[in-house]
């Protein structure tokens, strides 16, 4: 039968399912991941999670993900510190603030501790970070008109779901256009 991507066999069986995990199997699925993303213990952990739950076990001892994302930490193949770092620079470059990359952060598993140095330049950097969103989303001085009540409300939750404090956001939003406010 012709199908738009060619002819179709209907004759042909399914292939088969891949074989349940073991030890080795989990470290090898482990590495290929670390090897291909920069990651998390936490994210790598939910992927070694995921992967047992899709195509089951069949090792001696029960399956222990984070272990194995431990392990991968401890060779340093996995540094929770430095993807904080990272992400956080380049959520700062998007213009986004220290509220959205905390929430980033807790959701790929980073604990507090090892986001603290990203945290802390979010902070320190919350007014460039602004001044860039604001730039890229044509918002108050880099508008090309003044923004009636509907559209101010609109980047107002923009800025705040950027994850900007409420006194940035609004100081940016009343600038008019052509003229950028000072840092305070």
């Amino acid at each position: 039968m012709w199908h738009k991507h060619g002819v179709t066999r209907r004759d042909r069986p399914p292939p088969p399912p891949p074989p349940p995990l073991d030890a080795v199997a989990l470290d090898r699925l482990a590495l290929r991941y670390v090897e291909r993303f920069a990651t998390t213990r936490g994210k790598l952990a939910d992927y070694l999670y995921r992967k047992v739950r899709e195509r089951g076990w069949a090792g001696d001892r029960p399956a222990d993900p984070a272990a194995v994302a431990d392990r991968m930490a401890a060779l340093g193949y996995v540094d929770d510190r430095g993807y904080a770092v990272m992400k956080g620079a380049a959520l700062g470059r998007r213009g986004y603030g220290a509220r959205r990359v905390a929430d980033v952060l807790r959701v790929a598993g980073v604990t507090p501790d090892d986001a603290g140095p990203a945290l802390h330049d979010a902070r320190e950097e919350a007014w460039g970070r602004a001044l860039e969103l604001a730039r890229r989303k044509r918002i108050g001085a880099f508008a090309a008109e003044p923004a009636d009540a509907r559209l101010r409300a609109r980047q107002l939750a923009q800025m705040l779901r950027a994850g900007h404090d409420l006194s940035i956001a609004r100081r940016l939003i009343d600038a008019a256009p052509g003229e950028v406010p000072e840092i305070e």
